[in-house]
């Protein structure tokens, strides 16, 4: 479902979550891509992080409703990927995407995943590139 009321955590209220939090993300983070899995192609190898001065990205992350702080993936999608995912049966009634703007989904996947770059695993709906993710089950940190 998307999220209208709900907003994205802050990189301090990322920092707060524990071991727990993280393992209940990455656990919810199967299932995502598990259901992404039935609508998309996602491609076996991660590619350079969508963060380029020019883009034409759509920003957006998708959190535990339980807890809004547990990020389970960051989605990046091309502004031109039509046809739409079906939001809805993807997310169900646990998960909630909301868009951010590129700034905060920097600090955001830094916060996350301090490597540099090769965090983003692109999906493809048909031959084409439409996107790219990345899940909460490649979360490192900077503990």
């Amino acid at each position: 479902m998307l999220a209208t009321s709900i907003r994205p955590p802050t990189v301090q209220e990322i920092r707060k979550l524990n071991l727990a939090d993280i393992a209940i993300a990455a656990g919810l983070a199967y299932g995502l891509r598990d259901r992404l899995k039935e609508h998309v192609r996602i491609d076996a190898f991660t590619v350079a992080d969508p963060f380029a001065d020019k883009d034409d990205h759509i920003y957006s992350v998708v959190v535990d409703r339980e807890n809004p702080n547990r990020i389970v993936a960051m989605i990046v999608n091309k502004k031109d990927s039509l046809p739409q995912l079906p939001w809805t049966t993807i997310l169900g009634e646990k998960l909630a995407k909301i868009q951010i703007p590129k700034s905060e989904a920097k600090e955001i996947k830094h916060e996350l995943m301090p490597k540099e770059t090769g965090n983003f695993y692109p999906y493809r709906r048909g031959n084409r590139i439409a996107g790219f993710f990345m899940f909460a089950f490649q979360i490192c940190g900077q503990r």
